[in-house]
């Protein structure tokens, strides 16, 4: 089993992660909370097929250490996030993410709403690996009860958080794709009750996932193309399974890269003197938007964690942080919550058509000097693992480009970038790269891909 990563603690079920490893997770992290009083903690989940028998198990491992339980049962991430903050108690969310559908995992949420930082995480891990967790005698074992209306709850939240009037004057068509995941039972009544006409794709809740696999990046995303260009939509929104990324595709049917759309949320948001937290594989694009505000930029390694962390350090020092996020669709806005939200940066974008009055494919190719790729590279054991990370530093060493190494290596060759990184939530490295060219873009990622792609171990 995989202890928490860079988004929790994540595995294909009965494999990496079994009903015991949640029991015993859900266990140390209520034996830890509730040490500081807790006494009740929410759990939701996303629609995956293993979500019930998951969210059972955690169930057993809080009430055995004396935590009663909140069901709320399907819900976005954000959704729980929002019930955590509004009733004052941590949450546990059954989710993978954007992972497979053999995937599943957990992610911990403090009762201000916000994931856990690093040193909590740490706290719990350490009592999950190294002590036993402080089981409780059978007459104050934790109790359980379902809870209604959670969904709806955050809905209305969203709703009072953004400008309802200017987007519902703009009459927007939007195209949803919530990817039979947990934004299925959200989102689509979220963009009615703003004003939008809503056309719906993939959007019956099904933990198998039979539309198209979770991660909405744009090979996961024909159908939605073509269902915007099908029905004339202004805008087609992508979530993953636990709906806190939000990708785009704009009127014309063409995918609006993740880096662009950030670019153009943050130039919105940000002015002198304001810091952006990104990770290091942040675009040029939003390089460029940050520089021509004159405001600051604060890299992290890759993963929501990190950036969360970031983003508390800095307010706490008094720093005025509007936006943050990754290219990958999930967008933080802190003055909102301290969360990764699809729906609410969906909404953000609905904003920004409404206001300038111009098409997305307009508002995009501000944005569009730049060239991503990402190719995945798997491993089979932690020995092959390891070797390709030397075969990278060898490479990184070897290049001629300026060398980043907060997370993985990062190249700067100056016209364009490259990064290799073992992924923290799926057994592969990931090699990611920008240019300004599809050509050039190719060739830097290339570099890095052919140093570990063919890297066997006995």
């Amino acid at each position: 089993m995989r202890v928490f990563g860079s988004s929790g603690v994540r595995g294909v079920v009965n494999d990496d992660l079994t009903p015991g490893d949640a029991t015993d997770v859900a266990a140390a992290a209520g034996t830890v909370w509730a040490a500081g009083s807790v006494d009740r903690v929410a759990v939701g989940r996303d629609t995956r097929r293993t979500g019930p028998m998951l969210v059972d198990s955690v169930a057993s491992g809080l009430a055995s250490v004396g935590v009663s339980v909140d069901r709320l049962g399907i819900v976005p991430t954000p959704g729980l996030q929002a019930y955590a903050e509004r009733e004052a108690v941590p949450g546990l969310m059954v989710t993978a993410s954007h992972n497979p559908p053999e995937y599943n995992g957990i992610k911990l949420v403090g009762a201000d709403g916000v994931e856990l930082p690093r040193e909590r995480l740490e706290a719990i891990e350490s009592r999950l690996l190294d002590e036993a967790p402080h089981r409780v005698g059978w007459d104050e074992t934790g109790t359980g009860r379902r809870v209604d209306g959670a969904g709806r709850a955050y809905v209305d939240e969203l709703l009072a958080a953004v400008d309802r009037e200017a987007v519902a004057d703009a009459g927007l068509t939007v195209a949803v794709d919530p990817g039979h995941g947990a934004g299925a039972v959200t989102s689509p009544d979220f963009f009615r009750r703003l004003g939008c006409r809503v056309k719906t794709i993939h959007a019956q809740p099904d933990g198998h996932f039979p539309g198209r696999d979770p991660e909405p990046v744009e090979g996961n995303l024909g159908d939605l193309r073509r269902f915007v260009r099908a029905t004339g939509a202004d805008l087609g929104v992508a979530h993953d399974g636990d709906a806190d990324r939000a990708i785009f595709v704009d009127e014309r049917g063409d995918h609006v890269e993740g880096g662009a759309a950030l670019a153009a949320l943050a130039a919105d948001a940000i002015g002198e003197n304001d810091t952006v937290v990104s990770a290091v594989n942040a675009s040029q694009r939003l390089v460029d938007v940050v520089t021509a505000a004159d405001a600051e930029l604060s890299l992290t390694p890759i993963g929501s964690t990190y950036i969360v962390s970031r983003i508390r350090d800095l307010l706490a020092t008094g720093e005025s942080v509007p936006v943050a996020g990754e290219g990958n669709g999930g967008v933080l806005f802190p003055d909102y919550r301290i969360a990764r939200d699809g729906a609410y940066t969906a909404a953000r974008f609905c904003e920004l058509l409404a206001r300038r009055g111009e098409p997305a494919s307009e508002l995009a190719a501000r944005y569009d000097d730049y060239v991503n790729v990402r190719r995945d590279v798997a491993y089979d054991s932690e020995r092959q693992r390891e070797a390709m990370l030397d075969a990278i530093e060898r490479a990184a060493e070897e290049s001629a480009a300026d060398l980043d190494t907060t997370d993985g290596y990062r190249l700067d060759y100056g016209d364009g970038w490259a990064l290799a990184r073992p992924s923290g939530t799926e057994p592969v490295v990931r090699v990611y790269a920008e240019a300004r060219s599809a050509d050039r873009a190719a060739d830097l990622a290339d570099r890095l891909h052919d140093a570990v792609s063919g890297i066997r171990v006995d």
